[in-house]
């Protein structure tokens, strides 16, 4: 699959971009806020969801993940929640990222990691871009959430 460039400009291009960018992890040194530009970015190793689980087939025995950079505009403010710049060797799993407008079309992006971490922006408006950086990479294990029933789980798989 060709690297992926996808751009949001509202709340449903953001679902598309947290369906593309659930699981990933990545590094907290690899998270910045950038006030001067009103940028907030982060590099991270994405799941490759779509060659994963491709339509009508079923999932292939390795997997893929990606190198990708994750950079909103527009940012007023960012605030963290159990990460700390010092944590820079941490490693994060991003889970979903989620818009609440305030008085449209600004509002805040919630960045859910696992292990009740969270980035929240304000923004003057949902302007995000998810850019692959790198040729994908093979992996054994495809991500799995243990909060899934059984049944979900094997419906991913087939």
């Amino acid at each position: 699959m060709p690297p992926l460039k996808l751009l949001a400009f509202d709340d449903e291009d953001l679902i598309v971009l947290s369906a593309h960018v659930q699981d990933a992890v990545g590094r907290v040194a690899d998270i910045a806020y950038l006030p001067a530009e009103r940028r907030f970015v982060m590099i991270i190793n994405r799941f490759d969801w779509t060659s994963a689980l491709p339509p009508g087939k079923r999932a292939p025995k390795t997997f893929l993940r990606r190198q990708t950079a994750l950079r909103f505009d527009k940012v007023s403010r960012a605030m963290a929640r159990n990460l700390t710049p010092g944590e820079g060797d941490k490693v994060v799993s991003l889970l979903a990222l989620q818009f609440e407008p305030s008085r449209y079309p600004s509002g805040v992006i919630d960045l859910i990691f696992a292990g009740d971490c969270a980035v929240r922006l304000e923004v003057e408006c949902v302007e995000a871009e998810l850019r692959d950086l790198d040729a994908a990479w093979t992996t054994a294990k495809m991500p799995v959430h243990p909060e899934e029933p059984e049944t979900a789980v094997e419906q991913k798989k087939h």
